[in-house]
C-alpha cells in the first residue's frame, strides 16, 4: 500500500464535505467562473461564496486568477486525483476481501460463486 500524506487529503475531504464546496466544483468542472457567476444559483452572499472558494483554494482544488477587479476561478485537479488514488487502493482492499468471501463461500457450501464475483464487483481494466 502506498503511504500518503494524510494533511493534504485531511484539507481535501474537509473541503468536499460540504455540498455547498462539491456544487462549487461541480460548475468548475466545467468552466472557469468569475466570483460573481459562482455566485449567481446560491442563495447566500458573494462573501459566503467567496469564504467557500478560500477553503477550496486552501485545499488545492481551486486557483483563482485576477483579471483587473475580476477575480476567476478554475479547478485544480491535483488534490481530487490524490484522493483518488487513495480511495482506489480501498476498493482493492475491498475487492480482495470479497473475493476471499466467495472463495469460501464455494468452499463451505459447494455452490460457484465465481460467477457473481467477476460481474458485479470488479472494476473493468
Amino acid at each position: 500500500m502506498v503511504k500518503y500524506s494524510t494533511e493534504p487529503l485531511d484539507a481535501t475531504f474537509a473541503a468536499l464535505a460540504d455540498p455547498t464546496r462539491r456544487s462549487i466544483l461541480s460548475r468548475l468542472a466545467e468552466s472557469t467562473l468569475s466570483m460573481g457567476e459562482l455566485a449567481e444559483p446560491y442563495a447566500m452572499s458573494l462573501a459566503a461564496v467567496s469564504k467557500h472558494v478560500r477553503v477550496l483554494a486552501g485545499a488545492g482544488l481551486v486557483a483563482q486568477d485576477r483579471l483587473g477587479r475580476v477575480r476567476r476561478c478554475r479547478i485544480t485537479p491535483g488534490p481530487l486525483r490524490d484522493a483518488a488514488d487513495w480511495i482506489a487502493e480501498y476498493q482493492q482492499f475491498w475487492d480482495d476481501r470479497l473475493d476471499a468471501l466467495a472463495d469460501y463461500l464455494e468452499e463451505t457450501t459447494g455452490e460457484d460463486t465465481h460467477g457473481y464475483r467477476r460481474t458485479n464487483h470488479r472494476r473493468k481494466p
